[in-house]
């Protein structure tokens, strides 16, 4: 009963709003879609008549066969393989939708910039390979950019990666990275928090890098410009007291200005290895098993 509820409010409602968050954490799904339908919102929260008329129009079983359909299924906190992690947001998803298979490893995440340079292109795919190695997740965006060579160095050396991306699970965008996130499947998972066929937003982006932060141990950001969604993402980290690492790039370089404010302002710490990576991360590993997905069986 619980996904049945679930489904129907994580269609109708737009995830990371604090106030929906607490109203369910409050009545519970089946109660707070009772609540909805029956009006009590109308007259306080502006989205609450769009939302009772999405609850009143798709059934339950509807939304998981177009699920179904695509190859994917829905994930609730009541599931094995919900993270843990993310119940440390203010506002957790009310479930999302995965296809492949969600690791339980210590996990990090990698981000930056959609147009590095060689140099920060060749970071993101050594620092990724070197995680692989030591057994961690990466977990990125599928972005173009710092992102795919995230994915890409993780899967070149045979490891875990996560692809949080902010549209359906079955929209392939950007539509340039339809091969990896096939490849990402085999290996690991893609994460949406909207229903397939929808296409992504701007204000998804920012939405969805709050679960990129949440489900990683810590967030190493490698190129970004002074004002890049990067740069959030690493604030929704240090929030939530994750590690939060940046890698230096040359002072002339723009792309490398959010780092450099970063390290500048003491939100993060300098990394320039995996190794220095790997000795702010090691503590926590042993206090974090099966982070991604419950117990580690």
């Amino acid at each position: 009963m619980s996904e049945n509820s679930r489904i129907r409010l994580f269609h109708a409602i737009e995830g990371g709003s604090p106030f929906w968050s607490e109203e369910l954490a409050k009545f519970g799904a089946e109660e707070l879609i009772d609540r909805i339908v029956n009006g009590f919102y109308d007259s306080k929260k502006r989205s609450a008549v769009r939302i009772k008329d999405q609850l009143l129009t798709y059934s339950s079983e509807y939304l998981l066969e177009q699920i179904s359909k695509v190859g994917a299924r829905f994930v609730t906190p009541d599931s094995a393989e919900w993270p843990q992690n993310l119940h440390d947001l203010v506002a957790p998803p009310i479930g999302f939708v995965v296809k492949g298979n969600i690791p339980t490893a210590p996990s990090v995440a990698i981000v930056g910039t959609r147009n590095p340079t060689v140099y920060g292109a060749r970071i993101a795919s050594e620092f990724s390979s070197g995680f692989a190695d030591r057994e961690f997740v990466v977990v990125s965006g599928g972005a173009y950019g710092i992102d795919t060579h995230a994915h890409r160095g993780c899967i070149a050396a045979e490891g875990r990666t996560i692809a949080v991306v902010a549209s359906g699970i079955d929209v392939d965008y950007p539509a340039g990275n339809a091969r990896l996130f096939a490849e990402i499947q085999e290996c690991g998972a893609i994460i949406s928090e909207v229903m397939p066929g929808v296409r992504a937003r701007p204000e998804r982006f920012l939405t969805r890098n709050r679960i990129i932060a949440a489900i990683s141990l810590g967030t190493i950001v490698i190129e970004a410009a002074f004002r890049s969604g990067s740069l959030r993402t690493a604030r929704d980290a240090a929030e939530l007291m994750r590690i939060v690492m940046a890698v230096p790039g040359p002072i002339t370089s723009p792309t490398s200005d959010g780092c450099h404010r970063l390290i500048g302002e003491r939100c993060a710490e300098i990394v320039t290895s995996v190794s220095d990576a790997m000795e702010l991360l090691e503590p926590l590993t042993s206090r974090n098993t099966g982070t991604l997905g419950g117990d580690d069986t």
